[in-house]
């Protein structure tokens, strides 16, 4: 199970016990809010993404979405998110749980501006029932992230 992979990464790495697991599902934005009690934008939402050979995963703010012309000036490809088949093979977490800990080999991790609003979000921790609250120097810290990006468009 994907969240006993996460679990075992932040035992490592001593954190193990921030993790929240909920009695409900959190596999959704609005589902994760309503499960940790915040807004649906501090929910650092996973999106995975074929990149040419390879898989990148792009941490987001819960209110975004992908902005197809900014994307393609970061990748040089228009954005092609992956299958729900592909998902797990290929990140190591099922659909509704991704995230940017414990991922397979070869997948890099892109942590999106849009998160930067925030003193805290809530990304998720492999499984549909769970989130950890992280502040941005705890993502960049456990996530192994390549770097910034700005590809997404935030409501107005």
């Amino acid at each position: 199970m994907a969240i006993e992979k996460v679990r075992e990464y932040f035992r490592r790495r001593g954190i193990e016990d921030r993790i929240l697991e909920f009695d409900s599902s959190s596999a959704t934005v609005a589902l994760a809010a309503q499960a940790v009690g915040c807004e649906e934008n501090r929910i650092a939402k996973t999106l995975s993404f074929h990149v040419g050979d390879h898989v990148v995963l792009i941490v987001t703010a819960g209110d975004t979405k992908i902005n197809n012309s900014k994307y393609k000036a970061q990748f040089g490809t228009k954005a092609k998110m992956l299958s729900f088949e592909e998902v797990e093979p290929l990140i190591g977490h099922g659909v509704g749980g991704v995230c940017p800990f414990a991922v397979n080999e070869g997948v890099v991790v892109y942590l999106d501006e849009s998160l930067k609003r925030f003193e805290t979000v809530f990304p998720a921790c492999g499984s549909a029932n769970s989130a950890i609250e992280m502040t941005m120097e705890d993502l960049e810290k456990y996530s192994g992230y390549k770097e910034w990006i700005d590809v997404c468009k935030i409501p107005e």
